[in-house]
């Protein structure tokens, strides 16, 4: 499993976290890298995941970091309606979080330090939501999950994988259908794959 410095003390506060309103509460108050001096909030998760639906995305945007809710704007409107009108699926049913807790200053990629130390945080927040499928949002996000490095959008989606004994479907982020909205047909192949492993044994 991907985790922190094995000394840190961020790991050990985040494995043993009982609930998500303590792990909520212990991602508000952490200072692990220089982005707790640039955020104006820590932006934890959406939604009650009892859909067992989880989506990961990168991080968070100025508008999640204004707000502490994550996919907000026309980025977030796109996913919900993702979520609503094409899984028909109420977004509070579903659980929605990044892998970086804080806003990298002028959105720019994450360190590799800043997403080992972040590391723990989603670790849990996947223990406790317990999905049955995680959907992962863009490139970043997928190479993250999947536990692979670099490679393109076109060698991850289309398919589902099963890494970390999690099932894992990767697709587009909804900022870049935004930008390439001939992509939509794609993404939602991708959705019913994550829709059909989600019917399984139901």
């Amino acid at each position: 499993a991907r985790s922190g410095p094995p000394a840190s003390p961020i790991a050990e506060q985040a494995r043993t976290a009982p609930d998500l309103a303590a792990l909520r509460a212990g991602v508000a108050a952490c200072t692990a890298c220089g982005l707790c001096a640039t955020r104006t909030q820590t932006v934890f998760a959406d939604g009650s995941g009892s859909a067992r639906v989880l989506f990961v995305g990168e991080a968070p945007g100025a508008e999640e970091d204004r707000t502490g809710v994550p996919f907000v704007g026309r980025a977030g409107q796109l996913l919900t309606d993702i979520i609503v009108k094409g899984m028909r699926l109420e977004r509070a049913d579903v659980a929605i979080v990044n892998v970086l807790k804080c806003r990298p200053p002028e959105n720019r990629d994450p360190t590799p330090e800043e997403k080992a130390l972040c590391t723990p945080w989603l670790e849990r927040q996947i223990e406790l939501f317990d999905p049955k499928v995680i959907v992962a949002l863009g490139r970043h996000a997928a190479n993250f999950m999947l536990g692979t490095d670099g490679l393109a959008m076109g060698r991850l989606r289309g398919r589902v994988h099963r890494h970390a004994g999690r099932t894992i479907v990767p697709t587009f982020h909804p900022a870049y259908l935004l930008r390439s909205p001939g992509e939509k047909q794609a993404c939602w192949q991708d959705i019913k794959l994550a829709l059909a492993e989600l019917a399984k044994g139901e």
